[in-house]
């Protein structure tokens, strides 16, 4: 995969790489609108959802693949610790 996102980024540039992350991230928010009110099938929630995907994984090689799995380690506690909250509510 690496290679392959240091390819888009030779042949298109960071700046059109961050665009097309958006783009994708738009394209699944629709999808996921549309789904919700029955106008498409799963099966195009899914093929959008690979393209965000695709794009988040760039995203994170980009980043730094260690820095934001430190970052979502941190959500996951915190999501954990709103579950506890919940059970102990």
């Amino acid at each position: 995969m690496e290679k392959i996102y240091q390819a888009t980024i030779a042949r298109w540039g960071i700046d059109a790489q961050y665009d097309q992350a958006i783009e994708e991230c738009a394209e699944l928010i629709t999808a996921l609108k549309h789904f919700k009110r029955g106008k498409i099938s799963q099966q195009e929630v899914i093929d959008e959802l690979a393209d965000a995907t695709l794009m988040l994984g760039q995203l994170r090689w980009m980043f730094g693949h260690d820095q934001v799995e430190v970052a979502i380690s941190k959500k996951l506690e915190k999501l954990r610790e709103l579950l506890d909250q919940d059970e102990k509510g």
